[in-house]
């Protein structure tokens, strides 16, 4: 059976949770007791895209700093490989057989020829039964904001958003770009020119003033750096000088780096103005890693849409003054399907999320505990290169082909459905993914193996099994021929 029906457990969930109620922001009753919550998506950032992280290039004093205030997690994982699946994960709580968003929609991307198997059928968007985090925390009192890109629904005032500027069902800004008269859905034009990382940051800082007294939760999953590149042409030329290094060094990207850097300053100076800042719990984050064509993460390798490190790896960081050491780090392998569970943990709402994927982080940055635990990933389906530029994947026709993907320890296993092959890379000494050690290490190739298909059972994760009639071993073989050579 080839079709994913991602509803069920949804329902289930909707059901324990009860039928969640979507109050208007006057209704919500304030608990200034509850810590203010401000989470920033960045679109496409990738984990050495920062000055934090480790970047030469790219300019971000103000997340340096804030940075400096809380604590950094150097093994942060996004839930998929790509925008929609992502932020589907992070808004949810769920891993994405749950929730069947694997892939912006189709789910058989690529040559037809070129591949093996029918892929499971994407679901586009969260249904409508879903308790999401928005919801949780509106349960709990919150006003909710949502300024930049939704993503996984039609209308987010529809998945627990009070305040919404700018969130659809679009994932980029499209022709027009970042300069206004824009082509997003849920704003009106700006001054010509008026470019939209500000105007989103605009639009959440008047949230935050107007709302200041109450308790409320700021989503700020902005549309900048994702595609087309492009930045302010002061700030182009600034960089247009500066020497790149280690596979950084477009000046436009720069650009739109530093103007995000710039507008999350003003949103947390805007906090501290209005005296905030004490009461307020800051997430900073992206949503997959970054695209190798345009800004590499090395030595991680390949970057999104692939499941190897640069597809998934992420920036994290964390300020809560009073609860998070200043100037702290940690290692744990975390994901962005953590921020749900951490959140509802620290409100204790009256109407909880009963099942949920991922893990308190309090302990990690309270008592910054070592959690052992096991990461899944699950991607029953095809995403092609990127605009034919070879990035490091397994081959040059696809960043993605079916399978699964569980790091466990130091060790990461990826299992591919089209062949049955196991690869197998110990993450502390080939962070690049270049060695596979399966064939030296088969015990341990199947102790993974075992615990994928244990999880994959437990989660009703559909795994493509019918053969593709279109399939053509000998054209695929020549097209990866033609493309190694380019």
């Amino acid at each position: 059976m080839n079709r994913i029906i991602p509803y069920l457990p949804a329902i289930t969930l909707a059901i324990m949770c009860t039928l969640h109620s979507c109050k208007s922001p006057k209704e919500n009753e304030p608990n200034k007791a509850l810590p203010n919550i401000v989470l920033i998506n960045v679109d496409d950032l990738g984990w050495k895209d920062l000055g934090f992280m480790g970047s030469e290039y790219y300019e971000t004093p103000h997340l340096d700093a804030l940075a400096k205030e809380g604590m950094v997690f150097y093994n942060a994982y996004a839930g998929a490989a790509n925008c929609a699946p992502s932020r589907a994960c992070l808004l949810s709580g769920l891993n994405t057989p749950r929730h069947g968003v694997y892939t912006v929609s189709p789910s058989d991307r690529g040559n037809p020829k070129t591949r093996k198997l029918i892929p499971i059928k994407n679901t586009d968007h969260l249904n409508d039964s879903i308790y999401t985090l928005p919801h949780m925390l509106k349960s709990a009192g919150y006003i909710t904001g949502s300024f930049g890109k939704w993503h996984v629904g039609n209308d987010p005032k529809e998945q627990g958003i009070d305040v919404n500027v700018g969130g659809s069902a679009r994932g980029n800004p499209g022709s027009g770009g970042y300069f206004s008269p824009y082509k997003i859905d849920h704003i009106t034009n700006g001054p010509d020119g008026e470019y939209l990382t500000d105007r989103i940051t605009k639009e959440a800082i008047s949230f935050v003033e107007k709302y200041k007294d109450t308790t409320f939760f700021l989503y700020l999953p902005y549309y900048t750096v994702h595609t087309p590149i492009m930045g302010k042409e002061e700030l182009i030329e600034k960089f247009k000088d500066k020497k790149g290094s280690n596979g950084q060094n477009r000046a436009d990207y720069a650009a739109m780096v530093a103007s995000m850097d710039e507008n999350v300053g003003k949103l947390l100076s805007s906090l501290k103005a209005n005296g905030l800042e004490k009461n307020t719990l800051v997430i900073f984050t992206s949503d997959n890693g970054g695209i190798r064509a345009i800004s590499e993460q090395n030595p991680l390798r390949a970057g999104k849409g692939s499941y190897y490190e640069g597809g998934i790896r992420v920036p994290l960081l964390m300020k809560w003054p009073g609860k998070i050491e200043p100037n702290s780090s940690s290692a744990a392998r975390v994901s962005n399907l953590d921020f749900y569970p951490t959140l509802q943990n620290i409100i204790s709402p009256e109407k909880k999320a009963l099942l949920l994927d991922g893990i308190d982080l309090k302990p990690i940055f309270e008592d910054k505990t070592q959690v052992e635990r096991d990461l899944f990933f699950h991607f029953p389906i095809y995403l092609q290169e990127y605009q034919g530029l070879q990035d490091g994947s397994r081959d040059p026709l696809f960043r993605t082909r079916p399978g699964s993907v569980i790091i466990s320890g130091d060790w990461k296993l990826h299992e591919y459905f089209e062949d049955g092959e196991l690869e197998l890379f110990n993450l502390i000494d080939d962070p690049s993914e270049e060695n596979n050690v399966a064939e030296q290490n088969p015990d341990k190739a199947q102790e993974l193996q075992k615990k994928l298909m244990e999880w994959r059972a437990t989660t009703n994760a559909n795994v493509p099994s019918q053969s593709n009639p279109e399939y053509d071993a000998a054209f695929e073989q020549q097209m990866i021929k033609e493309k190694s050579l380019r």
